[in-house]
């Protein structure tokens, strides 16, 4: 079994009130996730904000157009601060992502950090080297720019 971690931070000019109001949002996801993706929230989220306990369930489409169901549950939830998401059903053998915010001078720092198992073992580790780890980063890319697209970027 193999284990990997992708870490991406980024400085935003916004208040810790209003990044937590954008992130914590389960309909926000799909401005911030590649449109090639054709990522679509299927649960009925409204505008409710994350809780512990609370499921999320999407369709993407990952690669090659294959349409995908991704559940996972919000499992900790410290406001403000911090908050984590684990993939119940998907494509993933295991997903865990932490995202934390904090303020700093000028703005918050937003730190995802996700560890990740591929599925099938050792063709799983071949396809994070071709493939996978390579995509998690052109998402976390994506997001970049469409954060500081809404927020600005950090002087």
């Amino acid at each position: 079994m193999a284990f990997y971690q992708l870490t991406k931070t980024l400085k935003l000019p916004v208040s810790i009130n209003e990044i937590w109001d954008f992130i914590s949002a389960p309909a926000n996801l799909k401005e911030i996730t590649p449109e090639h993706m054709g990522f679509i929230v299927t649960s009925n989220t409204g505008t409710e904000k994350m809780y512990p306990g609370m499921i999320i369930t999407y369709k993407v489409s990952p690669l090659f157009g294959i349409k995908l169901n991704w559940m996972t549950e919000i499992t900790h939830v410290k406001e403000y601060e911090y908050f984590v998401d684990e993939q119940r059903i998907g494509p993933y053998s295991m997903w865990h992502h932490q995202h934390k915010i904090e303020p700093i001078e000028g703005g918050v720092l937003m730190t995802d950090i996700v560890t990740y198992e591929p599925p099938m073992g050792p063709l799983g580790a071949l396809a994070n080297s071709l493939l996978i780890k390579n995509q998690l980063q052109q998402i976390f890319d994506f997001r970049t720019i469409a954060l500081e697209k809404r927020f600005g970027k950090f002087i």
